[in-house]
């Protein structure tokens, strides 16, 4: 059993709360980045996992998210996100000399891991992106056009074919429900940009996994880009059937311990 414990960063705009999963004697980093209105107490059945394959993991809540301050679901700029995660990164190398770092990012999480490493390539040991909002979605495009914007949340059907993970979405307090907001889906659409126009992650091990039939980050327009980005040491999962939470998904013990086993192959290596 994991120790769960968590502290707090003095963030861009704002503290930053980051819990933290760890067993005795740990081999290697997990950087965890959660998605849009979400928060990372809902990965604590991934960090478990990972701590028995050996991890320590730093999962925070992004700034206007969760636990963490800040104006919800607003952010002007998503480097924000990037520079707050670094901060984390160095406080688990301080408190872990000389162990390897690895970066986890789902969705918005993913936008954000694959920006940390375009800017900081050298520190990573692994990378992976889960459902990676990197190539663009039609219905946030659509959003964008509309004045004002409608009150048309995320729908927790799309998140899993797994009808509980959709009803405790609903009922988590700390999980935005209401709708989006046009600065931030402006930070997303600049981010992706600059992902597209940012150097290639060549250098850097990476895992892709994507749910099929995902409504959210739609796998064909998210594949363009990790085309665009992937080296030669990289892998792809796609789950037949699976939405956009592949986490939560009804056969999520195999897409955790394909990441896991990646992970640590990563570190061995």
């Amino acid at each position: 059993m994991a120790t769960q414990t968590e502290t707090v960063i003095n963030g861009t705009r704002g503290k930053v709360v980051v819990t933290i999963w760890g067993g005795p004697e740990p081999s290697f980093v997990v950087l965890l980045a959660h998605g849009y209105g979400e928060h990372a107490g809902r990965y604590a059945h991934v960090a478990e996992a990972l701590t028995k394959a050996g991890a320590v993991v730093y999962a925070p809540d992004h700034l206007g998210h969760g636990r963490s301050e800040g104006e919800r679901v607003s952010v002007e700029n998503a480097q924000d996100f990037v520079t707050d995660l670094h901060a984390v990164a160095d406080q688990a190398r301080a408190e872990h000399p000389g162990l390897p770092v690895t970066l986890i990012g789902h969705s918005m999480g993913g936008l954000i891991a694959t920006r940390y490493a375009q800017s900081y390539p050298d520190e990573l040991t692994a990378l992976v992106l889960s459902g990676p909002v990197i190539g663009g979605n039609p219905g946030f495009e659509m959003l964008m056009g509309m004045d004002p914007i409608p009150e048309i949340p995320i729908d927790p059907e799309t998140l899993s074919r797994d009808p509980s993970v959709g009803e405790a979405y609903a009922a988590d307090p700390l999980v935005w429900h209401g709708a989006f907001k046009r600065e931030m889906l402006q930070a997303m659409f600049a981010a992706m940009d600059a992902v597209k126009t940012g150097p290639t992650l060549e250098s850097i091990p990476l895992l892709w996994i994507h749910g099929e039939e995902d409504p959210l980050a739609p796998i064909d327009l998210q594949r363009a880009v990790v085309e665009q980005l992937r080296g030669p040491n990289s892998e792809e999962k796609v789950y037949a059937g699976a939405r956009h939470e592949v986490f939560n998904e009804t056969n999520q013990d195999e897409v955790i311990g394909d990441v896991t086993r990646f992970l640590t192959a990563a570190v061995a290596a």
